[in-house]
């Protein structure tokens, strides 16, 4: 895979972010996804994509090998205060983590992409849903960037 992961045009602040968020990552810190906010981060890894959704942990040693990040929502991070957020926010990314594995499960590609973009639409919305790439969607659930297209636009017609 190549390391260049595509993404919706953003602006400088939120670039910044970004750049802030790989610092973080890279030097190992354990931070948290605001468990209050409709928000979470996707992680691009070699090869694969994972969602931290509300909750969730990020960084410390679950995600050295990440190669860049995507905000969903407006996002929030935390520090963990106390040793019991740290194993709340650990279990929290399991679950998240199994919940991706559940619908990668499905053997049929097209149910997969389905799957995933209903989840967005139901965690977020249906403009926020929108704002992320086939390609990211893809990473997710391991089917191809043509497959999520192909998805979209059937969703699209029957949503009209």
């Amino acid at each position: 895979m190549s390391h260049d992961v595509v993404k919706p045009k953003m602006n400088s602040q939120k670039q910044e972010q970004i750049k802030d968020i790989l610092n973080h990552l890279h030097n190992k810190e354990l931070l948290v996804i605001n468990p209050r906010r409709k928000n979470g981060l996707i992680l691009y890894k070699p090869y694969h994509a994972e969602f931290a959704g509300p909750g969730a942990a990020i960084g410390a040693n679950f995600d050295h090998d990440v190669i860049d990040v995507l905000p969903v929502g407006k996002l929030s991070l935390m520090t963990p205060r106390i040793p019991q957020e740290r194993i709340n926010s650990y279990l929290i990314r399991r679950q998240w983590v199994k919940l991706a594995k559940q619908i990668s499960d499905n053997t049929i590609a097209q149910q997969r992409a389905q799957v995933i973009l209903n989840q967005f639409e139901n965690w977020f919305d249906l403009e926020t849903a929108s704002l992320l790439p086939d390609e990211t969607f893809a990473l997710l659930v391991g089917v191809l960037p043509q497959t999520m297209r192909k998805v979209r636009t059937q969703s699209e017609l029957f949503s009209q």
